[in-house]
């Protein structure tokens, strides 16, 4: 078999609770807005409502597959200030071992990228500033009148994330067999069961059981 050319193995790192520990960047992104008074109370009270309802049905997906507080705000207007807010308040919260796994990869000649259902304008600044070439995250749709809310397929959760490694493989000459994933929650299990090598990063939901179950290996980047 031989030692793996570098820039056949990839390393894909989840963003929310794993790089950057702790609640996810959207949530913090959204408090933001609020606080600077670009948030309406209306635009409040329907994410709220809606959030509520999807909670009653027990599904989560259409809390991340529709971004009610982002309709009919114009991405000119929203991706300077995910810059600024990235730079200025998720930069310093990253994890000091995660970023020193970055650091690896990248010396060891890695395709390194970032994976994540957080919204793309608020990963592309965190990665800018980590020095990393790949980003696939969620894309919002829009149109002339601004966002709609909805997330273009396929949706980095699941699934979705495990369909977006595929087609990174295929188009960047990546091996998934001999490459690396990070991630914390049950979203993150089919793109780490689709690496030869996964790493649970500080599990919640359940996934220290499911780590136990696949015999993966768990770490804590607080």
């Amino acid at each position: 078999m031989g030692t793996p050319l570098p820039r056949e193995v990839g390393a894909f790192f989840d963003v929310d609770n794993t790089l950057v520990p702790g609640q996810s960047i959207e949530i913090r992104f959204f408090r933001y807005l609020w606080r600077h008074g670009l948030l309406s109370p209306r635009v409040v009270r329907e994410s709220v409502w809606y959030l509520c309802r999807n909670i009653l049905s027990f599904s989560f997906a259409p809390l991340r597959e529709r971004k009610i507080y982002l309709i009919g705000k114009r991405p000119e207007g929203i991706e300077p200030l995910a810059k600024w807010f990235v730079r200025s308040e998720i930069c310093s919260r990253l994890s000091l071992k995660g970023t020193e796994a970055l650091a690896r990869h990248r010396q060891a000649g890695h395709q390194v990228a970032l994976v994540s259902g957080t919204p793309e304008f608020l990963v592309k600044p965190l990665a800018h500033f980590l020095d990393i070439p790949h980003v696939l995250a969620a894309r919002l749709e829009a149109t002339r009148d601004g966002y709609t809310g909805r997330v273009l397929p396929p949706y980095p959760y699941g699934e979705g994330k495990r369909r977006l490694l595929e087609m990174f493989a295929a188009t960047h000459g990546v091996d998934l067999a001999k490459s690396y994933a990070y991630g914390d929650s049950p979203g993150d299990i089919q793109a780490l069961a689709s690496v030869g090598h996964p790493l649970v990063v500080n599990p919640i939901r359940g996934m220290a059981r499911v780590a136990r179950r696949h015999r993966w290996p768990v770490a804590v980047w607080a």
